[in-house]
């Protein structure tokens, strides 16, 4: 059975694509494609269908990183039981995603999550002082969202590989 991981941003079209194509790139260089899998999603349905942001695109040829077959799509109450992490990439993403667990479980106990499970991006690098990844789209510094991505990803790749080992 494969650990699934989830990043979830606002339209799925920026942070979560950069995240899922990184983690996806760093577990293939581990040799644990069989292992685990990971996929992206919105809590906005804007984009639906739609490739990465052209500056996600730029920055991952620059490094080359596949994002092929990559469409954004908007999470869903099966995401809840498919994924063992759910990885936001703001606090916001992070209010919204327990808003759609709660709907999902029926506001039933099973809506609480597991913190190890559900937490934001930033929870994994402590040591950067922010709590929300930036999003490009406002800003376009994907350069330093790629930054933080990237040493994201690595942390996470060993929580998981950890947490494999129990």
């Amino acid at each position: 059975m494969k650990t699934r991981i989830l990043f979830v941003c606002l339209g799925n079209i920026c942070r979560s694509p950069m995240a899922e194509a990184v983690m996806r790139h760093q577990i293939e260089k581990a040799g644990l494609s069989g292992t685990i899998e990971v996929d992206s999603a919105g809590t906005g349905d804007w984009h639906i269908g739609h490739p990465p942001h052209e500056g996600t695109r730029k920055l991952l040829d620059d490094q080359n990183i596949s994002y092929q077959g990559m469409k954004a799509r908007q999470v869903s109450d099966r995401d809840f039981s498919e994924f063992e992490y759910i990885i936001c990439m703001d606090t916001n993403n992070l209010r919204d995603v327990r808003k759609l667990l709660q709907h999902a479980a029926g506001n039933s106990d099973e809506a609480q999550a597991p913190e190890r499970k559900l937490f934001t991006f930033m929870e994994l690098l402590p040591d950067k002082g922010i709590k929300d990844v930036p999003d490009p789209y406002y800003d376009g510094n994907f350069p330093y969202v790629y930054e933080l991505v990237e040493g994201g990803c690595k942390e996470l790749l060993k929580r998981v590989q950890a947490d494999l080992k129990r």
